[in-house]
């Protein structure tokens, strides 16, 4: 049977880049990372954010109730977030250059590596984005519709693959997780014909890292991460 162990805390929205690299905020929008201890496993971060990504080489980008976007610069100075010009209601990180959001009207942008001009319009329409730092690209549209990236191939951009799923995030190619508006869960099973296994347990959001890990938290703003189908 699949198991979630319950980590204390409490989250609205988290992120998981690896096993060392998950990042959270709360219903207050405060930001809190994971310091790999369970007896005490969230450190404060100065700033103010209502949905962040982080990816395995330690990137992490957020945005807040009023859509700017930030991304982390860690100790630097006096201020650990530098501003980026632009604005999302999403955000999703799979790596320092692979970078995704998406904003209020649905519009999908790709981070350009340049701050000065850092947003590139992709056609389509999204309510939420998961990017992996192997390029893959996942997103849910209003509907819950589910869209697989396929870049400039055949001119189609987007590739739809069935299923519903309010939330969705991409630690790879084959490690897919999402959750529907009734807070199931799923996993990407890697065969488009028969995408998605249902897992046990509820969860609103969802974070997964190109390791396997897996983290969620529920609509109570409990904080769980998968431990699949270890014994015990």
């Amino acid at each position: 049977m699949a198991r979630w162990e319950k980590i204390s805390g409490a989250l609205t929205a988290i992120t998981s880049g690896s096993r060392t690299t998950v990042w959270g905020v709360n219903s207050a929008g405060s930001i809190y990372r994971y310091t790999g201890d369970d007896q005490n496993p969230w450190i404060r971060i100065e700033g103010g954010l209502i949905d962040i990504g982080a990816a395995p080489d330690g990137t992490v980008w957020g945005v807040n109730s009023a859509g700017n976007i930030y991304r982390y610069t860690g100790d630097q100075g006096t201020t650990h977030w530098r501003s980026i010009p632009g604005a999302l209601a999403r955000i999703s990180a799979g790596s320092r250059t692979n970078v995704w959001g998406v904003n209020s009207a649905g519009g999908i942008y790709k981070y350009t590596n340049e701050d000065a001009e850092p947003w590139t319009r992709i056609e389509g329409a999204l309510t939420d984005i998961g990017a992996a730092a192997d390029g893959t690209v996942w997103g849910v549209n209003a509907a819950g519709n589910i869209y697989r990236y396929t870049g400039d191939q055949d001119t189609k951009r987007w590739i739809n693959i069935p299923g519903k799923l309010v939330r969705i995030d991409a630690g790879s190619r084959t490690n897919v997780w999402g959750v529907n508006s009734a807070g199931g869960i799923y996993k990407y099973t890697g065969d488009d014909q028969n995408p998605w296994i249902n897992i046990p347990g509820n969860l609103s959001d969802i974070g997964t890292g190109a390791d396997g890990t897996v983290w969620g938290v529920n609509s109570q703003g409990e904080i769980y991460r998968y431990t699949g189908d270890q014994p015990g």
